[in-house]
C-alpha cells in the first residue's frame, strides 16, 4: 500500500474519532477495516476508494498502530493547532480540516520518517479532495505558521 492510501485509511478512521466515545474507537477502526474491504470490492468511486487496494492484515495491523499513536498525541496536536490557528476554536471548525490538521500536525510533529514540507503538502491535497472549497488554503496557511 502506498503512502498516500495510508495517509487517507488513516484521516477516514481518525475522522471518526469526534462522533464516537475513546472507549469505542478501537471497535470504530475494525468497523472501518471491514467496510473499507467492502467498499473496495465494490470499487465505490463516491466515496473515493476506488482507488484503493484491499489492506493485509499486516497494513491493518499498521493503520491500527498508527491511529493509537495519533490519538494519544491528540492534547499535544490539538494545543498546536489552536495556537496555530489564530482566530479559529477548535469547535468552529470543520471536521474534515480538523482532522486533517490533526493528520498533518502528527506527521510534521512526532513522525521523523516524513518530511514537513510532504505532510504540508499532502494535507493540501487531502483538503482538495475531502474538504470544502477554502479548506486547501486554510489548511495551508496554518500548517504554514507551525513549519
Amino acid at each position: 500500500m502506498k503512502r498516500r492510501e495510508i495517509r487517507e485509511h488513516i484521516f477516514r478512521m481518525l475522522f471518526r474519532k469526534d462522533f464516537h466515545e475513546t472507549g469505542e474507537l478501537r471497535e470504530q477502526i475494525e468497523l472501518y477495516i471491514e467496510d473499507c474491504d467492502k467498499l473496495i470490492e465494490e470499487e465505490n468511486t463516491e466515496l473515493h476508494f476506488e482507488e484503493f487496494e484491499e489492506p493485509t492484515e499486516e497494513e491493518q495491523a499498521y493503520l491500527a498502530e498508527r491511529i493509537q499513536r495519533i490519538i494519544l498525541k491528540l492534547d499535544e496536536i490539538d494545543a498546536l493547532i489552536s495556537d496555530a490557528a489564530s482566530g479559529w476554536r477548535l469547535n468552529r471548525m470543520g471536521k474534515v480540516d480538523l482532522t486533517i490538521l490533526r493528520l498533518a500536525v502528527f506527521e510534521m510533529k512526532f513522525d521523523e520518517e516524513i518530511p514537513v514540507k510532504v505532510a504540508i503538502n499532502e494535507a493540501v491535497e487531502l483538503a482538495k479532495k475531502f474538504g470544502g472549497e477554502e479548506s486547501p488554503s486554510f489548511i495551508n496557511g496554518v500548517l504554514a505558521k507551525l513549519a
